[in-house]
């Protein structure tokens, strides 16, 4: 499975790309979509056109996303609000399962707490994929995201595996 990470911003949309085998992760690309400042949707068909052409290179099977917070300013966060449609645009475009994390979970899911710094997630990044070079510290929350995602999807797969041998289990038990 291949996971694309995205961590949405206007200005600048991270995104990180991982492979998954099991339990091994391994990167395989990262990187940053720019946005000059001007008129918004200029801006948002820039990031659109961007991010569209990294699926196309590296083929994603699965997407991740940042939720937006809230924070005092409402604009930005309405900027911020847009530029997440566009994040999660993108991969519904290409027909790929996209999962949405809070900014917590995800730090929880990396670094093991949810109020992480920036350079804790940096940190935990380069260790869990020996040897990346990160384009920049939004390409390093991209890549948490995707590995937050990843962990999601093993546990969420583990638990069906459980299910169904239980199940089964149980519809043995009442043949007999």
């Amino acid at each position: 499975m291949r996971v694309l990470g995205i961590d949405p911003g206007l200005r600048n949309l991270g995104w990180g790309v991982i492979d998954v085998d099991g339990t091994r992760i391994s990167h395989v690309a990262n990187g940053i979509c720019h946005s000059d400042s001007g008129d918004l949707a200029p801006r948002l068909l820039s990031l659109h056109g961007q991010l569209t052409e990294v699926l196309r290179i590296h083929g994603p099977t699965h997407a991740a996303v940042e939720h937006t917070f809230v924070n005092k300013d409402g604009v930005a966060t309405l900027k911020l609000g847009q530029a997440r449609g566009i994040a999660l645009l993108v991969p519904a475009q290409f027909g790929l399962p996209i999962g949405e994390y809070a900014p917590n979970a995800i730090k929880k899911a990396v670094v093991g707490v949810g109020h992480a710094a920036k350079a804790q997630i940096d940190h935990m990044v380069r260790l869990q994929l020996p040897g990346v070079v990160l384009a920049g510290p939004d390409a390093a929350d991209a890549l948490a995201i995707a590995i937050c995602h990843a962990h999601h999807l093993q546990s969420s797969g583990r638990f069906e595996a459980a299910l169904a041998r239980a199940t089964s289990g149980a519809r043995a038990g009442a043949a007999r």
